[in-house]
């Protein structure tokens, strides 16, 4: 079973899909996320957060009974990737943070000349 099918359950169609063999497959986390981008569902999200420890069974009717029916869809949030990033991190050899800093130092020229420096060839 999808973990998307118990968000579906407890957003659309307010089914009970819990059965003990389906138990192993909810996935807590993904259900809080995906219930955390929406400011009607984002505070039952974050009680079932602090109590994590919870049975998963008892954590899906609590969701189920609590939020109300509505389609939710939102796109995940991932994160931004920097092409120009990955030549500073790789010919300085800086972390995530520290090349986004020296990326804002640094000219598009020098950004070109790392480039040049760091290219090892072959096909693309």
């Amino acid at each position: 079973m999808n973990p998307f099918d118990f968000v579906n359950s407890i957003n659309v169609s307010k089914i009970d899909i819990m059965t003990p063999e389906n138990e192993k497959e909810y996935n807590s986390f993904l259900t809080n996320r995906s219930l955390s981008y929406f400011k009607d569902s984002v505070y039952f999200a974050n009680e079932m957060n602090r109590y994590h420890h919870c049975d998963n069974k008892l954590q899906y009717h609590f969701l189920i009974n609590i939020i109300r029916q509505r389609k939710r869809f939102a796109k995940w949030v991932k994160p931004e990737v920097i092409d120009d990033m990955e030549v500073v991190k790789e010919y300085y050899g800086y972390s995530n943070d520290k090349a986004r800093q020296a990326l804002s130092l640094l000219t598009s020229e020098q950004i070109d000349a790392l480039k040049t420096k760091v290219f090892k060839g072959g096909r693309k």
